[in-house]
């Protein structure tokens, strides 16, 4: 394992989702990620696209390896690779440990992603289920979430029951890595630009995403 990762050396993660090249989560997550670089000169980058160069599901030997440290109590993250014994742990781990690393040393996590049948894509929920642990703790870091939504999802609104991206997200950050410092930044209504039924929204859509662009610049 390299260790300096595990220092804190690496300040801000950056992973992307959306299967568009051009689309409006990468748009924001990019505004977002060159203002607080802008601000922290000194601090380290990483960057990840999770759409072209997918993380892999999980598979038999990483629930093998959470079953290990959910048994013997393993509540450091650095003690982890302790659960590897077998060849095909090892294999597991050879995926899980740089991903691990990377949000390990992070202060900030950026994840800039599109709803997708009103929740996120299967990518981002694969990089979920690979650095996920029993009673693991990121406490101490933050979650800015930058995302693209087709219609409007926001409290009050005809679809705010089917907004299974951010309640998801939200949730999950706060159940399973005890962060409750998240920051969603969305763009409302994208299909209007494309949809005639939805033509009428456009400039509903046009101040949500200036609203947004202008959050994510600080």
């Amino acid at each position: 394992m390299s260790t300096y990762l595990w220092r804190g050396e690496i300040m801000l993660l950056h992973l992307d989702a959306s299967a568009r090249r051009a689309s409006f989560s990468r748009r924001l997550s990019g505004v977002y990620a060159a203002t607080w670089r802008a601000a922290h000169p000194q601090a380290g980058y990483v960057y990840r696209d999770l759409a072209t160069q997918p993380v892999p599901h999980i598979g038999e030997a990483w629930t093998e390896l959470c079953d290990h440290i959910l048994e013997h109590e393993i509540t450091d993250i650095s003690r982890y690779r302790e659960a590897v014994r077998t060849p095909a742990q090892r294999q597991a781990w050879a995926v899980v440990e740089p991903l691990l690393q990377e949000v390990v040393a992070a202060e900030v996590i950026l994840i800039g992603t599109p709803m997708y049948n009103y929740s996120i894509p299967s990518s981002l929920k694969a990089w979920l289920d690979q650095i996920t642990f029993p009673k693991m703790s990121l406490d101490g870091r933050s979650f800015v979430v930058t995302s693209a939504r087709g219609g409007a999802y926001g409290p009050g609104t005809a679809r705010e029951p089917y907004d299974h991206q951010e309640r998801y997200l939200r949730d999950f950050f706060k159940g399973h890595f005890r962060v409750e410092d998240v920051t969603f930044i969305h763009a409302e209504l994208v299909n209007a630009r494309l949809d005639p039924a939805l033509a009428h929204l456009r400039d509903r859509h046009e101040e949500s995403l200036a609203a947004a662009l202008k959050e994510a610049a600080g």
